[in-house]
């Protein structure tokens, strides 16, 4: 079963999508949903960034995964970049490569837009190592990229 919100394009919705997220996985390991959460903040904060739209995040749970997708309507296509050390910005979509088992982008056909979405098996998480730690995040730099709830 999917359960779907709609954010206002502002400046409190990554955070607000992080909280919807985290209400809803209130029965995953923390290690797991405090992952989940850093990734919706990003994908959310590229909806506002990048977007002049409301954006929908919508969350699928079942026994074995977590899927989250985000939509907007705005245009462009999302890029994964490498960017240097020096530049601000730019490594969201790195981040969700890093800490997901999978995820992707789609167009949508009509109205203009796109879906990023990733996955996060819950099955195959080893007790006491998060999916951070097994990308090469070391703990401390995880630390970094939390968010307040």
């Amino acid at each position: 079963m999917s359960t779907d919100r709609v954010f206002s394009n502002t400046p409190g919705a990554p955070s607000a999508a992080r909280r919807f997220v985290a209400g809803l996985l209130a029965d995953v390991p923390s290690e797991i949903s405090d992952e989940i959460a850093i990734m919706v903040s990003e994908l959310a904060t590229n909806c506002v960034r990048h977007t002049v739209t409301d954006f929908t995040v919508s969350v699928e749970k079942t026994p074995s995964e977590v899927r989250i997708e985000v939509t907007d309507t705005g245009g462009g296509t999302p890029e994964l970049r490498s960017p240097e050390m020096s530049e601000p910005s730019g490594r969201g979509l790195r981040i969700v490569q890093e800490l997901s088992d999978s995820f992707g982008v789609r167009a949508l056909p009509s109205p203009p837009g796109k879906t990023v979405w990733f996955v996060v098996r819950l099955q195959e998480h080893h007790e006491g190592a998060t999916r951070g730690a097994q990308a090469g995040f070391p703990a401390s730099r995880l630390r970094t990229l939390e968010y307040p709830r």
